[in-house]
């Protein structure tokens, strides 16, 4: 059960108020007893692919690590040694699977997991979902991530098969912004539940956090959230 993390991204995780709060949100509302024990924090890039990170830099002692944020919005100094319990990464919506990137994606996913590690920190990888208009690239972008978390023992968040799998039993909810790529809010939240789910190993349909949605519409993504976590760890 990690109590902090950072989000290691681009646009697909700072929308809707970023992703990381969403997620921290969820995990604070299931343990209202520690939630001061639960810290996350996002480096995004706009466009970027995993090979445009520095991810060194992000764990040095007088970087990223050397100070956070309280909940009444105090700065707070952190040990040197202060570590994140886990990194979440993503590459770029295509890189993964696109003709001139895909080989990059598969050398630097290597190279973060493995630079991530060395910090103490356990890396996990995000699975981004498919275009709007662009089914065919769940399973494209399942089989990439999928290849590339077992060739580096690294757990996958499967939120490009939620969305899939949210789509096809709801597919008048809008999971995506106007441009068909960005998340909506709802598809943020998906995101977000996905990732509490296989992070925590618990289902998010008890959890009163909801963002912005309706109840109803909440209580069906968390599930959505579940269900497909649980099918993409069983293969």
């Amino acid at each position: 059960s990690p109590k902090t993390a950072i989000f290691i991204g681009n646009s697909f995780f700072y929308y809707n108020n970023s992703m990381h709060n969403q997620v921290l949100a969820l995990a604070r509302n299931a343990d209202p007893a520690n939630r001061a024990a639960y810290a996350a924090t996002s480096v995004t890039i706009s466009g970027s692919g995993m090979n445009w990170h520095n991810v060194d830099a992000y764990f040095t002692a007088d970087g990223m690590v050397s100070y956070t944020f309280d909940t009444n919005n105090n700065v707070v100094m952190t040990k040197r040694d202060k570590k994140f319990d886990i990194a979440i990464m993503m590459d770029c919506s295509q890189c993964p699977i696109h003709p001139q990137l895909k080989s990059v994606f598969t050398e630097y996913s290597a190279k973060q997991i493995a630079a991530v590690r060395k910090f103490g920190t356990v890396p996990v990888l995000f699975m981004s979902w498919a275009y709007a208009d662009k089914p065919e690239m769940t399973q494209q972008l399942s089989d990439a991530y999928t290849t590339a978390g077992n060739a580096n023992d690294a757990l996958v968040i499967p939120a490009g098969l939620a969305f899939a799998r949210a789509r096809a039993q709801r597919p008048d909810l809008n999971l995506y912004a106007a441009d068909k790529r960005h998340p909506s809010p709802a598809g943020t939240y998906l995101a977000a539940c996905t990732a509490y789910a296989a992070l925590f190993k618990r289902t998010p349909a008890d959890n009163a956090y909801r963002a912005t949605l309706d109840a109803a519409t909440a209580s069906f993504l968390q599930a959505v959230a579940w269900e497909t976590v649980q099918d993409y760890y069983k293969k």
